[in-house]
């Protein structure tokens, strides 16, 4: 579960953020946080590497939910009742069953 969660958070930060900040600062790489004015102007939302990116992120987002919500099932789930005991309490209850029907 927790490596879900960091693998979405490392390939997020490594894909998509880093994307919109080369195209909105106009850089080769690295994190570098652009001027105010440039936040609305200057995004190439038709660059072929966010058609690429994007979709390859929301694949990876969409693996690391299902991976975090498996996760997440296996911790809350309890442990499942051995057979013997189950075994024992059947019998027990046709036991009981067979007690009332010869008293009545």
């Amino acid at each position: 579960m927790i490596v879900g969660v960091l693998i979405a958070i490392i390939y997020t930060l490594g894909s998509v953020v880093d994307l919109f900040l080369e195209s909105l600062g106009g850089r080769s790489g690295g994190f570098e946080i652009p001027m105010l004015t440039d936040l609305l102007w200057g995004i190439d939302f038709f660059s072929w590497r966010l058609f690429v990116v994007a979709p390859l992120w929301l694949l990876i987002i969409l693996i690391c939910i299902i991976a975090i919500w498996i996760g997440y099932s296996m911790l809350t789930t309890p442990a499942p009742v051995p057979l013997e005991e189950l075994e024992e309490e059947l019998a027990a209850e046709e036991a009981a069953e067979a007690e009332e029907g010869e008293s009545e």
